[in-house]
């Protein structure tokens, strides 16, 4: 090893009682919605009025007929079924479904001689923070069963990975979520709650680890003293080993043996990237990202190499912190990456039986109501908090049973289930139905949901490939692409876009902005000689 140098129209809904068609529409707001028991016939009128009823009719069942787990496939009656029908009576809050619709349950094995059941619950990550009401709930329910003597719930994780792997940097592919903690401006705590955040985590069961992004002033030598300070490099892969402390890996140009950097911006990007990108992170479930101040090339950058998860924004009660924090929000919202939460540092603090606000009140609901971020956490004025920041011991670390632990506990929660709901939303935004040879499209955040015809996508593709990037002509044209083409695959790319195969190896970038913009197949008036 060395050391490392260096316009609205009506929602249209379906009714089940009428077998309903789809046909061309040009409607940017249509939501299609369907009764889970019904059987739907479509048929399509393409632009030269040609109609085809689609075959196979496209049938939903209640999971009462028949429930997958893994593999296999089991039918209602049998001791299986009493199982899946038992633990289906248990939500997931976060989803609002119940953990076996989820694909939480494994490996379920069965003895119905002995009556032992066996089964493992995957959930989406180790830091559930309901992970044990769910291990209880699942013994209770399946005790319950008249023929049921003993039950054994194994509890685990998914593998740690994103859902849009394959278009990242080798070291980013094993980490599952990105965390961005950001303020915009300088001395509001940001570090501080972006290293006490992450310990939290980390107490919660999950693998972290905290990226400094600071270079022209990083924060993570001071606030923890890992045993080993400098990075090493791995000669043969050429990759940056992390240090880490209590648990938690750290990379920061602090490490390098450089102190502070002074450099030009372009070197700046290029050292960020370098860090970040080449390190063995190894199985991360969160990766917190400490953002610099401001909203200039090393903050599009590093939005632009990773794909962001979530961002966690961090403001104190003035009047000019809203202003700059304001300008973090709208950079992220540009960048499609969800805020989930709004941490008001050094908001009040305790004397003589009375709550004082020095600084002012206001900044942190402001930025909540203008920006509808969904949750706000106050930070007291605490001297140990502080104190915890220059002794190189996160507070979480030192007293995980003080006051500011026990907020930073409730923002770790938050931050586990906003980013289960946003990896959920993302992997199942646009998905296609073979049945009915339809692209499904659900935005993330939306409630509307609408169905593509697969060639006007393809038709749609506005790349260099398909349109001259000079003088707009368009190079694809209509019959280049058949009626009858069907996508290879659908991944999702970040929170604004997924990437779609085609038979002839073309991978089509196509945002959700223009998804909602294409031709949409809707519901149509119902024609009795359709059901005929």
């Amino acid at each position: 090893m060395q050391v490392l140098q260096a316009p609205s129209s009506p929602h249209l809904s379906i009714q089940t009682s009428k077998p309903p068609h789809l046909t061309w529409g040009l409607l940017p707001s249509v939501s299609v919605n369907s009764s889970p028991f019904s059987t739907l016939h479509f048929s399509l009128h393409s632009q030269k009025d040609q109609r085809l009823l689609w075959s196979p009719h496209k049938r939903f069942t209640s999971r009462a007929a028949s429930v997958e787990v893994g593999d296999s496939s089991v039918s209602t009656g049998t001791a299986e079924g009493d199982v899946l029908k038992a633990l289906s009576q248990i939500i997931d809050p976060d989803f609002g479904t119940d953990i076996v619709t989820c694909g939480f349950v494994k490996d379920l094995q069965i003895d119905e001689a002995s009556g032992e059941v066996s089964f493992r619950l995957e959930l989406t990550t180790p830091a559930c923070p309901i992970k044990d009401m769910f291990e209880q709930k699942a013994n209770e329910v399946v005790a319950m069963l008249p023929w049921v003597k003993n039950v054994k719930v194994t509890m685990s994780a998914q593998p740690a990975r994103p859902i849009y792997a394959e278009q990242l940097p080798a070291g980013l592919q094993t980490i599952s979520n990105i965390v961005a903690v950001s303020s915009c401006k300088g001395g509001v705590g940001k570090s501080t709650v972006a290293v006490n955040l992450a310990y939290t985590l980390a107490d919660m069961g999950a693998r972290v680890g905290i990226f400094d992004a600071d270079v022209y002033g990083p924060s993570l030598p001071t606030m923890v003293s890992p045993e080993n300070r400098l990075l090493l490099m791995n000669p043969e892969k050429k990759t940056i080993i992390p240090t880490e402390y209590s648990g938690v890996k750290l990379v920061s140009f602090g490490f390098a043996g450089q102190g502070r950097a002074i450099m030009r911006g372009p070197m700046v990007s290029g050292v960020i990237n370098q860090l970040l990108t080449t390190t063995e992170w190894g199985e991360l479930d969160y990766l917190i990202i400490d953002m610099p101040p401001g909203t200039g090339d090393i903050q599009l950058t590093l939005c632009q190499i990773v794909p962001l998860t979530a961002a966690v924004i961090v403001t104190t009660p003035q009047k000019l912190s809203f202003i700059d924090v304001a300008k973090g929000v709208r950079m992220f919202s540009k960048l499609k990456v969800p805020c989930v939460a709004v941490v008001e540092n050094m908001c009040h603090f305790d004397a003589d039986g009375k709550r004082y606000y020095p600084f002012g009140r206001g900044s942190g609901s402001q930025v909540v109501q203008q920006f509808g971020i969904p949750h706000l956490f106050d930070l007291p004025i605490r001297p140990t908090l502080s104190a915890s920041g220059d002794s190189g011991v996160p507070e979480v670390v030192a007293d995980p049973q003080s006051e500011v632990s026990k907020i930073f506990q409730n923002l770790g929660v938050c931050v586990v289930q906003q980013c289960a709901k946003i990896r959920q939303q993302v992997s199942t935004a646009v998905t296609y139905d073979k049945s009915i040879k339809a692209i499904k499209v659900k935005v993330p955040d939306s409630k509307e949901e609408f169905f593509l015809h697969p060639a006007t996508v393809r038709r749609n593709d506005r790349s260099a490939q398909s349109v001259d990037e000079w003088t707009g002509e368009q190079k694809l044209q209509y019959n280049d692409v058949p009626e009858d083409i069907e996508p290879e695959e659908i991944r999702p790319m970040g929170n604004y876009a997924v990437s779609i195969t085609w038979p002839d190896g073309f991978s089509q970038i196509a945002p959700y902005d223009q998804l909602q913009m294409m031709e949409r197949l809707v519901d149509d008036v119902f024609e009795p000689s359709v059901q005929a």
